[in-house]
């Protein structure tokens, strides 16, 4: 049968794939270099990129003009390019987090907000975590699994299955934590329920099935109110949580105060969340995943920004 697990394990194998797997390998690779050897390789990738990624700068530009209407252009150039730097140093940062130890990072990580977390747990119903996509990606998955009991996390699968792969062992080998599929919301609930704490990033474009538009950066931003559903039909506490680089080098995680009766009104909700959000985003701008086109899906009669 196609779809047996043997056969899903040999299809990965494909010729069409092999370079996909030479991929992983050479990642594996530079998964060895030193942080700080990847905080270097990252700024010079970064740099090289923003030059000749063009289509993904203009987007990153337009993100920014809408989002930043004070800057000029030569500012929004800049803060594109640091931009540039910031996530390609979050992906080799990620590497770090797919194969290498990160736990002398998740020690060192300075914590706020941890008594929120503590109080959200302690309702006894689970907690549902909302994040954003902050550059350092999947670098951020143990610096905020370590401080949770019972992890969980929603993703979005990758289409080549070998990159899919990757990602996702890489992501699963850390502190036991349970992977959910963005549309598996029943287990979901049933998680928190059981006491589960669930890391959600919410915060893109998701085009034909966005619900409502809330105000983020004074833009109305098209948004998915599952947060709301999972939360309401769960009883699951609602924390909203940031990770950031720090200038310094080291990492910071951010749990807000829970969240008053999250999943009572899906419109204050939503508000809520991406306003928490853009404060972060505002402490460090050139730390947000810029790249993505947040703005893609526009209301009823609003001009395109693409």
């Amino acid at each position: 049968m196609s779809g047996s697990p043997k056969n899903k394990k040999t299809s990965l194998w494909r010729f069409r794939l092999w370079p996909s797997w030479g991929l992983v390998f050479t990642l594996y690779l530079l998964s060895f270099l030193p942080m700080a050897a990847k905080q270097t390789l990252g700024k010079r990738l970064g740099l090289f990129l923003s030059t000749k990624l063009k289509s993904r700068a203009r987007v990153a530009d337009s993100n920014l003009a809408i989002c930043f209407p004070e800057l000029d252009q030569e500012a929004r150039s800049q803060l594109a390019q640091d931009n540039f730097v910031a996530c390609s140093r979050g992906f080799l940062e990620s590497t770090h987090a797919w194969w290498r130890d990160t736990l002398p990072y998740c020690k060192a990580a300075e914590v706020q907000g941890l008594e929120n977390l503590i109080e959200a747990r302690s309702k006894g119903k689970g907690v549902l975590l909302i994040g954003g996509h902050y550059s350092i990606f999947d670098f951020a998955l143990p610096l905020v699994a370590c401080h949770l009991e019972n992890p969980g996390y929603v993703y979005r699968p990758n289409k080549n299955p070998v990159i899919d792969r990757m990602i996702e062992n890489g992501r699963r080998r850390h502190f036991g934590i349970r992977a959910f599929a963005k549309r598996e919301l029943r287990p979901m609930v049933s998680f928190l329920k059981k006491g589960g704490e669930i890391w959600f990033a919410c915060d893109q474009d998701f085009g034909g099935k966005t619900e409502l538009f809330v105000p983020f950066f004074g833009v109305e931003t098209g948004c998915i109110t599952s947060p709301s559903y999972i939360a309401k039909v769960s009883g699951a506490s609602v924390v909203c949580v940031s990770h950031l680089r720090m200038p310094d080098g080291g990492y910071r995680v951010v749990f807000s105060p829970v969240q008053a009766d999250f999943g009572a009104d899906k419109q204050k909700d939503t508000e809520a969340w991406n306003g928490y959000i853009e404060d972060a985003i505002r402490e460090q701008p050139d730390q947000y995943l810029w790249l993505h086109k947040r703005f893609k899906t526009r209301p009823e009669g609003a001009g395109k920004v693409y």
